[in-house]
């Protein structure tokens, strides 16, 4: 038996991170979730298959397609208007819609400061108290010195990818601006110093 397709069938291409959280029980009841940065629903398969009342948003319309079609074979009582073209900045929900918001490898393309703060406050809006905001991005954590951000944060960084980049006292600032709790300690992969991946794990409170 081929492991390793059977679990890409239930699992899909998910984050090992985001898998993590729900071996943990962080899904447990919570049971509506927004993927922000959606793209082809990679981290989607297994809420899909699970019966999780998943949305998802993407700035790339083939993207968005793509994950319509998915959602269509493996769920396809999920209307397909649950997946929006659109940027995070201006989500098409109301406040405190999702019991979950799943945001993986987008933020690092923020432009600036303003631009990362606009996301991030639009999907704290939509999440509802005792919420949970998955985050994982592109860090300067593991690389300090050895990477100079511009004026907007963000850098070149050795693998030669451009990112915006956060370090521990913003996104602590950020946990403590938003009135959040801290899941989880703030864990980041060092790939062999060509770039950090971070994973910031919130909850929303009361």
């Amino acid at each position: 038996m081929n492991r390793g397709a059977e679990l890409r069938n239930a699992f899909g291409e998910i984050d090992i991170y985001l898998f993590d959280q729900l071996l943990r029980g962080r899904f447990d009841d919570r049971s509506r979730i927004l993927d922000a940065g959606c793209g082809s629903g990679r981290n989607l398969v297994y809420f899909l298959r699970s019966g999780f009342d998943v949305f998802g948003i993407d700035r790339d319309p083939a993207a968005v397609a793509r994950v319509r079609a998915l959602a269509a074979e493996i769920a396809p009582a999920l209307a397909a208007g649950h997946f929006h073209v659109g940027e995070l900045v201006s989500l098409p929900w109301p406040g405190e819609a999702f019991d979950a918001v799943v945001c993986s490898a987008v933020l690092h393309f923020a432009e600036s400061e303003d631009h990362f703060e606009r996301m991030l406050v639009e999907m704290w809006r939509v999440l509802r108290p005792g919420g949970l905001l998955f985050v994982r991005l592109a860090s300067v954590i593991g690389l300090e010195g050895a990477v100079p951000m511009d004026r907007n944060r963000r850098a070149r960084l050795p693998d030669g990818s451009v990112r915006f980049l956060v370090d521990e006292a913003m996104l602590l600032g950020w946990t403590a601006r938003l009135g959040a709790e801290l899941l989880d300690p703030i864990k980041t992969t060092n790939v062999q110093n060509q770039r950090c991946m971070t994973t910031w794990v919130l909850r929303k409170h009361a």
